[in-house]
């Protein structure tokens, strides 16, 4: 079974090109323009596993925003897409992780249901162009279109590179935990029946 997609996106804001495989080795290719985003991505796809390549052009000339949240939604869409049916998928995927000061819990369930409940307040700091608030956007766009509960909690930290870093790092962990196959899951894990 190839889990895998492919997302192109096209506004007067970005253009947004996404290649994902979720069975990967975590090897990625990312260029956003936004250097921090890029590295937060880069985390992201080798802690998760997952083979990524993204490509985006925005008009940065006005900020971020655009760019990271269109990331957001294309991301999204692409696990959507490469999570097919959802059958035999684990569904939940949580991490406590450590990046020195810093302490994030990261849950996740593909539930079907987007919702983002998200602790940190970071909106007067910047790393490099990347307004720390972006994060926030990134997951909301994320969630929204890739049908998940996620829940992020800042447990401790003072350095706002570390707090993010350890937050990327956890919810590539989380959903690689999430989206791993289960040999004893048989159709979707739900006493429902859907996802």
């Amino acid at each position: 079974m190839s889990r895998n997609a492919t997302i192109e996106r096209s506004t007067t804001e970005t253009e947004i090109d996404v290649k994902l495989a979720i069975d990967g080795a975590g090897v990625s290719k990312i260029g956003t323009g936004v250097g921090f985003f890029d590295h937060m991505l880069t985390l992201f796809a080798r802690h998760g596993f997952f083979d990524l390549e993204i490509s985006a052009r925005g008009d940065l000339q006005v900020d971020g925003h655009h760019t990271v949240e269109d990331v957001g939604i294309c991301l999204g869409q692409a696990f959507d897409q490469a999570l097919g049916d959802r059958k035999g998928i684990t569904r939940y995927g949580a991490v406590i992780l450590p990046m020195d000061e810093a302490l994030a819990t990261v849950s996740i369930d593909i539930s079907g249901r987007p919702f983002l409940a998200y602790n940190l307040d970071m909106s007067d700091s910047h790393i490099g162009g990347f307004g720390t608030d972006l994060a926030h956007e990134f997951f909301q766009a994320f969630v929204n279109n890739a049908g998940i509960t996620l829940h992020v909690r800042m447990q401790a930290g003072t350095n706002p590179h570390h707090i993010i870093e350890s937050v990327f790092k956890g919810f590539g962990k989380a959903m690689d935990r999430a989206t791993s196959l289960d040999s004893r899951i048989t159709g979707i894990h739900s006493t429902k029946g859907i996802i």
